[in-house]
């Protein structure tokens, strides 16, 4: 008998470690959810949920234990069948699966966050994309440019052809259209003898002029980019003030003043990172987005960040169900949720095990 007391006395205090560990991550995982609810509120729900989740895994033991008298011991294994299934397996391990995971990857999750809303928020302050795709233009306009003047030096020496001919002049009205020439013509230089050295000195004449016309047209094109600057100054105040803010959150971060693990601080965190992604959104067509994953998270119709999904537990289950937490490691705290709670069970079971 004092065996028997010792052992279900062991049983509860383990028991109530075991749960005590459950019931706190899944006040942890309502509480990141329901930021707005009171701490205490979530408790409650945890320990209850908990509770009854157990009781219906006593009710199960006791159905399929042969030694004792049970009447009914199909509705009574059924009734514990549908308890564990309602409040364990929907409620109780995925918001302890979701805490475990949360307190794990939060940190690595809002550093990849804000450094990466901050590199396009960059982009945007700093018109790299106009910028990025301008210096592109040119250097394809230089290049094919080049290719031109070595068509028409080609003509122009010809033994066969000298001179400016109907194929020099077509040549010309081919290098007016990329000057933006659309409806004047470039007019051929007067050639001042057929000798190879007169030829020689009229095409560079020509390579003169022409790159002189370029330089020139180059010179609009960068002037009207800087114009189209200029008509965007909102929208670079507006990056610039989101992005020293995350700039400063993440140094905060990284000092320690901010503690993610935190309901309210970490909603505070994920509000400002959400400013982030609205902005981005708002002026996707200055961005240049790294991936298709990237841009489709930026500019979905109602934008929510990386660290605002991990907050929320069917958020986060989803994202692994669909295969965004290939290799993170989230089985292994599946795993442990389940052990701690099946521990806390045996011991329940143990403690309040029905006797003979």
């Amino acid at each position: 008998m004092g065996k028997t007391n010792y052992l279900k006395f062991f049983s509860l205090l383990a028991f109530i470690a075991f749960a005590a560990i459950s019931c706190w991550a899944t006040a942890e995982s309502l509480h990141l959810l329901l930021s707005s609810w009171p701490l205490a509120f979530c408790w409650v729900v945890s320990v209850g949920f908990f509770i009854i989740a157990s009781l219906g895994t006593k009710m199960i033991v006791d159905s399929l234990n042969q030694s004792v008298y049970i009447e009914k011991r199909g509705i009574l294994l059924g009734g514990g069948i549908i308890l564990v299934i309602l409040f364990w397996l929907i409620c109780v391990m995925p918001t302890n699966t979701h805490t475990f995971f949360f307190r794990n990857k939060i940190n690595e999750k809002v550093d990849q966050d804000i450094t990466t809303t901050k590199n396009y928020l960059d982009q945007i302050k700093n018109n790299k994309f106009y910028t990025d795709s301008l210096n592109g233009i040119i250097d394809n306009y230089n290049n094919t440019f080049g290719r031109k003047l070595t068509v028409l030096e080609n003509e122009i020496k010809s033994s066969l052809n000298p001179g400016n001919g109907p194929a020099t002049k077509k040549i010309l009205n081919e290098f007016a259209k990329m000057l933006g020439m659309a409806n004047e013509e470039i007019k051929p230089l007067s050639l001042p003898g057929s000798s190879s050295l007169d030829r020689v000195k009229i095409y560079n004449a020509y390579d003169i002029m022409l790159n002189r016309m370029k330089d020139d047209y180059i010179t609009e094109l960068k002037k009207l980019i800087l114009d189209k600057k200029k008509d965007n100054q909102q929208r670079e105040k507006d990056a610039e003030k989101t992005y020293n803010e995350l700039d400063i959150l993440q140094k905060q971060i990284k000092a320690g003043a901010i503690n993610l693990n935190d309901a309210k601080e970490i909603e505070g965190v994920s509000d400002k990172i959400n400013r982030g992604y609205a902005l981005i959104k708002t002026y996707s067509s200055a961005v240049k987005f790294i991936n298709d994953a990237d841009e489709k998270a930026y500019t979905a119709e109602n934008p929510v960040s990386k660290v605002k999904r991990l907050t929320s537990v069917f958020d986060v289950w989803k994202d692994f169900l669909a295969g965004a937490y290939a290799g993170s490691g989230f089985l292994f705290w599946v795993i442990i949720a389940i052990l701690v709670d099946l521990a806390a069970f045996i011991f329940f079971d143990l403690t309040f095990k029905k006797e003979a």
